[in-house]
């Protein structure tokens, strides 16, 4: 069965009064987003993908060195990737959960500590690709980023939080400004209820 591209959690300019214009979500969400469902049904089409779950095929065709596994993985990827980024963000979920907020000053030290890592992140990420923040087998957590669509279950980690740092995401309303876009991102736009419900 294809998969489709999932309805927003929100209305397009839900999150326009925090710093994410309806135009960025019409681009993201509906062009680039929907280019990678289009693509990533086209590629898996007639082969032992077809009918696997998008987990299944990212773990399966990561670090492959067939041109044709490595397209399936990067369209596949990313549409894993922002069918997250819509669901850790919200015009709600502004207040932290308590046990997030105790995880992330035991891991951390502080949550401003976590937020200047989880920037850092992003911010030195050349080119496109990811910031996370994931819980590790272990049940540790840690900030990691991503080159391009490679996301945390390539690793055997767990994706809690995941802010997009390719252009796409906040050239309209930041331009070339991504520390701000990345702050702007931790401060208004992340929905921390999703992101304590990832914990397990």
């Amino acid at each position: 069965m294809a998969f489709e591209l999932p309805d927003l959690p929100y209305a397009h300019d839900a999150l326009a009064a925090k710093g994410m214009s309806a135009e960025t979500m019409e681009y993201h969400h509906d062009l680039h987003h929907n280019a990678y469902v289009t693509n990533g049904n086209k590629l898996i089409e007639g082969t032992d993908w077809a009918g696997k779950s998008l987990e299944e095929i990212i773990v399966g065709t990561y670090n492959a060195t067939d041109v044709a596994q490595n397209g399936i993985f990067n369209n596949i990827s990313q549409l894993w990737n922002h069918n997250e980024f819509w669901k850790m963000m919200g015009p709600s979920g502004d207040v932290m959960p308590g046990e997030l907020e105790k995880a992330l000053v035991e891991n951390f030290g502080s949550v401003d500590d976590f937020k200047a890592q989880f920037s850092a992140a992003g911010a030195g990420q050349f080119g496109s690709g990811w910031a996370w923040l994931v819980k590790n087998a272990d049940g540790s957590l840690a900030v990691t980023k991503t080159e391009n669509g490679v996301n945390p279950l390539c690793f055997g980690q767990t994706a809690l939080l995941g802010c997009d740092v390719w252009e796409h995401s906040y050239y309209i309303d930041f331009r070339n400004k991504r520390p701000a876009y990345l702050s702007n991102f931790l401060d208004n736009l992340v929905d921390w209820e999703n992101v304590a419900s990832r914990l397990g």
